[in-house]
């Protein structure tokens, strides 16, 4: 294996494929990635068996062939180099690379059994969406799953796709988060995919121009291709919660108010809980909303001036809940919708229906 590459060009490729390098397993190879040379192409994959990904890269091919190299050696080596033409070749699994007065050798591994992502997509279903769309829709809902990879679906992101738009679903039984868009589809179907691997897939969004995404789909996996990337991922298997039945169907109690200034006051309050339950106290009277904290370091009280309609409430919320879905509404007012201290809340932007969020109170 021989070719010629830009040193820049090789740094943005070996970015996108690390997102699956392997850092805890006992197969050596899963710790590297695959490089194969056919022609004028460059293809690198990575994979961790859950999630697996191929990175085409247009090189200078001088000699086919292909092999694994340690990734963490030769990503910190090649972003070392000058921004230059690199050489890299191999012979029995030595690798060479070359940059300049820059002469390095990194013992490679042998590619044969190395997992890659199978090229057959007939028979198999497709969408087609928005880049930036599915990009946000992730952001929006992925940060309430389980981290509790034990927790089965909880642990993933439902998208449920409908004739007329698309929903990205997370529940990690305390919160859940729901962000729908408009889409034309022509079959309804849903899928659970573990929120730790969307999270990657929204990380290599960035990464790439291309503003189109297309998904193919089986009963167990699941293919995203964007510009020249391929990602292949593992489906959660089970029946995700029907969380139209989770949410309330009566809120007498609508509270309007400016976000920042929510989240102001909930994180300084939220100071005196840090390391402990993260119990805040939300006490609504008029026009008035009143963030309270106590602990034995001390305490905080915190006034916001809002909007009103219905009765006084005193609830208690976790505050991490709270902070985490008021950064991700890009609104400049949200709504709090209640009942009673012990039914949950459910909060939306005030000029829209396409985001709802709803969180458990904690008793006070």
């Amino acid at each position: 294996m021989k070719f010629i590459c830009n040193q820049q060009d090789l740094v943005k490729k070996l970015n996108i494929v690390s997102r699956a390098v392997s850092s805890r397993t006992t197969i050596p190879t899963l710790k590297g990635i695959l490089m194969d040379i056919n022609g004028n192409i460059l293809k690198m994959t990575s994979s961790d068996m859950d999630i697996t990904i191929e990175v085409l890269m247009e090189i200078e091919g001088k000699e086919d062939g292909s092999v694994v190299v340690p990734f963490k050696i030769f990503n910190d080596l090649i972003r070392k180099l000058p921004n230059s033409d690199i050489e890299i070749s191999s012979l029995n699994n030595n690798i060479n690379v070359k940059c300049g007065t820059s002469n390095s050798s990194i013992v490679g591994m042998d590619g044969s059994e190395f997992p890659v992502i199978k090229s057959d997509e007939n028979n198999k279903e497709k969408i087609e969406l928005d880049k930036n769309t599915i990009s946000k829709m992730i952001k929006n809902t992925s940060f309430a799953a389980s981290i509790d990879q034990t927790k089965g679906v909880l642990s993933g992101v439902l998208l449920e796709l409908s004739k007329e738009d698309i929903k990205t679903v997370a529940i990690d039984g305390f919160r859940m988060a729901i962000n729908k868009a408009p889409a034309k589809n022509e079959k309804e179907e849903k899928f659970i995919i573990s929120a730790r691997l969307i999270n990657e897939v929204n990380k290599i969004f960035s990464d790439v121009d291309e503003d189109e995404v297309e998904i193919i789909y089986d009963d167990k996996n699941a293919l995203i291709k964007i510009d020249d990337v391929k990602i292949a991922l593992r489906m959660i298997a089970g029946e995700f919660i029907k969380y139209q039945d989770v949410i309330p169907k009566d809120s007498p109690i609508k509270v309007e108010v400016r976000k920042e200034e929510l989240i102001n006051a909930i994180e300084r309050a939220s100071i005196m809980t840090e390391g402990k339950n993260n119990l805040i106290k939300v006490s609504v009277k008029d026009n008035v909303l009143t963030v309270s904290s106590n602990s034995e370091e001390g305490g905080s009280i915190e006034d916001v001036l809002i909007r009103k309609t219905g009765g006084d409430l005193n609830i208690g919320f976790n505050a991490r809940y709270m902070i985490d879905v008021l950064k991700v509404i890009e609104d400049e007012e949200v709504t709090l919708n209640m009942n009673t201290p012990i039914t949950p809340c459910i909060i939306t932007p005030v000029n829209s229906d396409n985001y709802t969020y709803l969180v458990l109170p904690v008793r006070i």
